[in-house]
């Protein structure tokens, strides 16, 4: 007999699914810019995976948990262990005021383990873009150093030392800003804000 699934949880799962279709289109706005440069993070030194990266969006955070839950279950308790040992060092670099530079507890061997479920900005890091904020402010951004290396001969975007394929990151971010709100319906007006890592995330658990 079939499992029965409430009308919350088909509602997570529309939900989801509309998170999953911007992943898709967040990738192919990632691929449309480096593919014409060649660009790739393979075996590059400064390696995104020990950035501190945070992160800020519930469903994001919802749905990344829920591809953490479908992995073997080796793999996911390797993860919930790297990831208490991650948030541990970042609190103590930090305490010494440094930047922390710690492997994200998702890589395993220079790949991600959950990689249909990585996030936004482990999805467009890297390659250059450019943002118009709601507050009316243009932000723009010329990629990591690599990027900028291969783009070094390419026109600069109007306005901006931007040069080479751009990633317009503006239509990609109201996007998820609506399926946030989809996501946390009512309780948007009183959950705090999301500026969490990764390893944070996977600590803590599902957000609510």
């Amino acid at each position: 007999m079939a499992r029965r699934t409430s009308p919350k949880m088909q509602r997570t799962r529309r939900i989801f699914d509309r998170l999953a279709a911007l992943y898709d289109q967040m990738d192919a706005a990632y691929d449309k810019a480096a593919a014409p440069l060649g660009f790739t993070c393979a075996d590059c030194a400064q390696n995104c995976c020990i950035s501190h990266f945070q992160h800020h969006t519930y469903v994001e955070w919802a749905y990344f948990l829920e591809g953490l839950e479908q992995a073997d279950p080796a793999l996911a308790k390797r993860v919930v262990d790297k990831a208490r040992e991650n948030v541990e060092a970042t609190q103590a670099a930090l305490a010494r005021g440094e930047r922390p530079r710690v492997m994200c507890p998702v890589n395993v061997d220079g790949l991600c383990s959950i990689y249909r479920h990585r996030l936004m900005i482990c999805r467009l890091h890297g390659v250059a873009h450019v943002l118009h904020r709601p507050d009316g402010r243009f932000v723009h951004y010329p990629g990591c150093p690599r990027f900028s290396e291969l783009a070094a001969d390419e026109p600069c975007v109007p306005g901006t030392d931007v040069r080479g394929p751009v990633i317009d990151r503006t239509p990609l971010y109201r996007e998820l800003a609506a399926i946030e709100q989809a996501f946390l319906g009512s309780k948007a007006r009183t959950l705090p804000k999301v500026d969490m890592t990764l390893a944070e995330m996977i600590v803590q658990g599902k957000p609510f």
